[in-house]
């Protein structure tokens, strides 16, 4: 034993390494073992579900998972197979794995769909985009928009997870959590915005659209990779030495909350329709013009600003969930032009976090329809759901609680408790 402690101490350098190696090994193995332990637990509790007694004659439920294995760069179909996979097939679930390996691809896959009672899209924002945009969701609403959707947060960016289920800094966790939540079948009704350029398509969002200043810095912070936790501050403080003050001018016309409607009851059914008959109705539906929306907003109905800010969002409010809401709108955030250098840097870090937040000072607006007329010749581009498209002059339109999301039981349990309050 002497010899022992008389070569540590000979030797400290090499000694001292090796205590911090082998202690980080130690927690590194620690961490496995505590996330292997996370995923039994899901494991046994989702076995319970797939144990349940059924009739004979009742049909397994079928699932269709849209995978991104490139989210999460590159992670997320591991992060998939090891988290979420075993959950769903324990659950009973009849599982249909398709990997969305290009963009657009989504859109060909109308037959998968037909067969399907629970859509489950596994990745980040982009991967929710992508589903909601190429497949038609929104477009052919009266054949699809009774199918709930699951998200298990997969992405370097996962938005609706804010919404849909508590807060975990355990990654493992938060997957295994996200995937029990969808077989607890709870649903939260979500809102969407429909943006449509002069001669684009329509592009559809969950969050909301950003234009302006943080939004330009921000994309930028990964340049600044090798800065660590300063990556974000630097993407800013560099932005103010290419120009400054940073101000973006344009029109807002916009028209006011709408009354909410009644929520339509859920039809009760038996059993489901044949198979030709379901394969006839969403085909019919999906050759079908897209409805257009009714004109019915008067001229004197709409207001209009002129617009000179350092940014503006167009976000909906499923980040505060309100069933209780007699009036549907979106959240406007004009955000004052005049700010310093230094609130800009440290605002921008903010706006990391919650993209869609609004400071104090800014002009905030409720509206359901705003068209966003900008300068002829702007450059820049919009950040739709952390997406980038080309800035144009835009038509936002309110669709209120078009898509039903699933959401852990205590999240929805809060909300209900808000309304009888």
């Amino acid at each position: 034993m002497a010899k022992v402690l008389a070569a540590l101490r000979n030797h400290w350098k090499k000694s001292t390494f090796g205590a911090c190696l082998l202690g980080w090994g130690g927690h590194w193995l620690y961490g496995k073992h505590c996330d292997n332990l996370l995923r039994r637990a899901a494991c046994q509790e989702a076995q319970a579900f797939g144990n349940q007694l059924m009739p004979a004659t009742m049909p397994l439920k079928k699932a269709t998972v849209f995978l991104n294995p490139a989210a999460c760069k590159g992670k997320a179909g591991n992060l998939f197979e090891k988290n979420a996979a075993p959950i769903l097939h324990l659950s009973g679930l009849d599982v249909t794995v398709v990997k969305t390996d290009y963009e657009g691809q989504a859109k060909h896959l109308l037959e998968i769909m037909e067969n399907t009672d629970l859509i489950i899209v596994a990745g980040g924002d982009g991967t929710v985009q992508e589903v909601l945009q190429e497949l038609g969701l929104l477009r052919i609403m009266a054949a699809f928009s009774k199918i709930p959707i699951g998200f298990i947060p997969l992405g370097k960016t996962c938005s609706l997870s804010h919404t849909l289920y508590p807060e975990s800094t355990n990654q493992v966790q938060h997957i295994t959590n996200a995937t029990l939540a969808i077989l607890k079948g709870e649903t939260v009704p979500l809102d969407v915005l429909q943006i449509k350029g002069e001669k684009e398509q329509p592009v559809f969002a969950v969050s909301g659209l950003r234009w302006g200043s943080y939004r330009d810095a921000g994309v930028k912070a990964s340049k600044y990779w090798y800065l660590g936790p300063l990556k974000t501050k630097a993407a800013h403080l560099f932005s103010i030495f290419k120009e400054w003050p940073q101000k973006h001018q344009a029109a807002l016309m916009y028209v006011g909350p709408t009354e909410r409607p009644p929520e339509e009851a859920e039809e009760k059914s038996s059993s489901r329709p044949p198979l030709y008959v379901r394969l006839y109705r969403r085909l019919r539906s999906y050759w079908s013009s897209p409805k257009e929306f009714p004109q019915d907003v008067a001229p004197q109905d709409w207001e209009e600003l002129k617009l000179s800010t350092i940014e503006v969002s167009i976000a909906t409010r499923n980040r505060q969930l309100d069933l209780a809401r007699t009036k549907d709108f979106m959240d406007i955030c004009i955000e004052a032009e005049s700010v310093s250098k230094g609130e800009f840097v440290h605002r921008g870090s903010q706006k990391m976090r919650d993209p869609h937040m609004c400071p104090e000072g800014s002009q905030c607006i409720q509206a359901s329809r705003c068209i966003l007329q900008l300068p002829e010749g702007t450059e820049g581009s919009f950040g739709i759901d952390n997406e980038e498209y080309e800035a144009m002059p835009v038509e936002v339109k309110l669709l209120p609680r078009k898509l039903r999301f699933f959401c852990d039981p205590k999240i929805r349990e809060q909300l209900l408790q808000a309304v009888v309050q």
